[in-house]
């Protein structure tokens, strides 16, 4: 068992938070290597983060509160994860027609591979909406609505009616969380809402999620794994950690 290192509690939690905000999630036998204590004392520092409203623990490690946050925050959480799993994305994405994107930062990755293209780009995300209209022969469209300033996005009854109206080929969404028996949840009632407007006017529904938010729940329900067409992470598709769901939705 490795020895309680040099950092003191409040040095321990601040890498702790670090490595959270870099890999989307905290596994306790790694964190506890990386900071050079005992397994032990990570689980009290998880314990504390917890109670101070900064974690939320699980089994083997924890994850971030599940609670609406900012475009800028999200984007800072598994950067290496979210690559992956845009770099996967390439060969879904269309060379015309329609596309849709909700507010989530790892979907929004879809807008540096768009390329010359054709394509329409329809998300509820203004930092989304800004970076498709960095390419000037996309047509980026904004779904307005309600601002929700707590996830940049925006939501309620005009932004679903907007977001239906268009046909979609493919709608690329993320999610709170992901669990094979009731499939996504969000964090928020009017954020699932809107997604589910999008996958209604949608050809194909591509769920994208760092492994990081499997066998979790959150608030609101989202879509069933029987709804979506796809899913995709940043594993292996034949990792075990995907055996509850390879019998229910295609992975890649």
């Amino acid at each position: 068992m490795a020895t309680t290192g040099t950092l003191g509690a409040e040095g321990r939690r601040a890498r702790l938070t670090a490595i959270l905000e870099r890999d989307g999630s905290i596994r306790l036998d790694d964190a506890a290597v990386e900071l050079d204590v005992s397994s032990m004392t990570v689980r009290r520092d998880l314990a504390d983060l917890e109670q101070a409203g900064l974690v939320r623990r699980v089994r083997g490690g924890a994850i971030p509160t599940l609670r609406p946050r900012t475009f800028t925050e999200r984007s800072a959480t598994g950067v290496r994860e979210k690559s992956v799993i845009v770099e996967k994305l390439r060969a879904l994405i269309p060379t015309d027609g329609a596309i849709a994107i909700d507010a989530s930062s790892t979907a929004g990755g879809i807008s540096r591979l768009l390329g010359s293209s054709t394509l329409t780009v329809a998300t509820n995300s203004y930092p989304n909406f800004l970076l498709a209209s960095a390419n000037p022969e996309v047509s980026a469209i904004l779904v307005g609505g309600q601002a929700e300033s707590r996830t940049d996005s925006f939501i309620g009854p005009i932004a679903c009616q907007a977001a239906s109206s268009l046909l979609y080929r493919r709608f690329f969404l993320s999610a709170a969380a992901i669990d094979p028996l009731v499939g996504s949840s969000e964090v928020t009632l009017e954020e699932a809402q809107v997604k589910q407007a999008f996958a209604r006017a949608s050809d194909e529904t591509v769920l994208v999620a760092a492994s990081a938010k499997l066998d979790q729940r959150a608030m609101a329900t989202g879509f069933t794994l029987g709804d979506i067409d796809l899913l995709v992470t940043e594993l292996d598709p034949s990792d075990a950690r995907l055996d509850a769901y390879r019998d229910t939705v295609e992975l890649l």
